[in-house]
């Protein structure tokens, strides 16, 4: 393997996993806001109680993934600081508005509706601005005057393809934490948030499916040679629909004398669902990391450089994986902490 693909694979591994933390951190935060006051669950507790030690955790990978891109392509920095700079900007005064109430929700009980309701709406706004990223990557939305990058934003905006890419990005966002919440409110032994939580699953699985097909039919005309190459890796996005298939049925599986669902079999195979579908969809968008401007070739750093900066990222992981599989132990396996004994 090329020393520019394994980049590109490390890069787009880091992705997935941020991805999916998000959509569990923002989707939590978003189901803590809409139960805050129902007192008939325990959803709220549940996302709350989840999001409460895990939100540090997502924000660590959201850092080693920028710094991967700074340091694996730094010869892209200039084009993607330049496109993207406003909505990469929102992101970061939303991440650090929604951090600075999330450090205060535990000391400000007079404001913890204030807070709540920041993190909720925080937990929509900030993955649709990230989502809105991907529609850029696809070609037409940007220009170049006297050799300076410039995103079109009437162009970009008024586009249907920017919606449905939020649309799906949410949708998606909404449905992996509803599956995860389920399965957590399982080992909580909270049933009422457990059926809340497969009750939106249910809805949200088909939802989110629908969404994803109608938004490549959104692309821009530009973005043909991504349709063509999603169109030739048609087994993959295939044992993408199969996985989902079967983490949506079960949903509805009932073992004798339990609950319906099975919650932790459905979270497995809706991850792999999506671990198969940004791989796919990955290799479909090579070899441009920005069309037509920027390739993975054009953006990447020497060989020699990328080999030694392995190394220390090998290290660094080396540190982090024990501390991660700590944390998953104390905060999410531990029924002490998860009953709140």
């Amino acid at each position: 393997m090329e020393a520019s693909t394994l980049a590109i694979t490390i890069l787009w591994s880091l992705l997935f996993v941020y991805a999916i933390l998000g959509s569990l951190d923002f989707g939590a935060g978003f189901w803590g806001m809409i139960y805050g006051k129902n007192n008939e669950t325990g959803a709220s507790q549940i996302a709350n109680r989840f999001l409460s030690p895990t939100w540090e955790v997502t924000n660590v990978f959201l850092v080693i993934f920028v710094v991967s891109v700074v340091m694996f392509f730094p010869f892209a920095t200039t084009l993607l600081g330049s496109i993207l700079l406003v909505p990469v900007a929102l992101v970061l005064l939303l991440l650090t508005v929604r951090t600075t109430f999330m450090v205060f929700q535990h000391h400000a009980d007079k404001y913890k509706d204030t807070l709540r309701i920041t993190s909720g709406c925080t937990g929509l706004i900030i993955p649709a601005l990230l989502v809105s990223i991907l529609p850029i990557t696809l070609g037409g939305f940007v220009s170049f005057e006297n050799e300076y990058p410039r995103l079109q934003y009437v162009e970009l905006l008024t586009h249907p393809t920017l919606y449905m890419h939020i649309a799906f990005g949410l949708s998606t966002e909404l449905f992996i934490s509803a599956v995860f919440l389920m399965d957590y409110a399982k080992e909580a032994d909270d049933w009422s948030a457990y059926h809340t939580f497969r009750k939106h699953a249910i809805w949200l699985g088909p939802v989110s499916i629908a969404v994803a097909m109608l938004t490549i039919g959104t692309f821009p005309s530009e973005a043909s040679w991504v349709v063509e190459n999603i169109q030739e890796n048609w087994l993959l996005f295939g044992f993408s629909l199969l996985f989902f298939l079967i983490g949506y049925a079960f949903l509805f599986i009932k073992k004798k004398d339990r609950q319906r669902g099975q919650a932790r079999m459905a979270v497995i195979c809706i991850i792999l669902q999506y671990a198969v579908a940004i791989y796919a969809y990955g290799s479909a968008h090579l070899p441009y990391l920005i069309y037509p401007d920027l390739t993975v070739e054009d953006g990447f750093t020497s060989p020699d450089i990328f080999y030694q900066m392995l190394i220390v990222y090998g290290a660094g992981f080396g540190i982090l994986i024990p501390a991660f599989i700590l944390f998953w132990r104390l905060f999410l396996k531990d029924r002490r902490y998860l009953k709140q004994e």
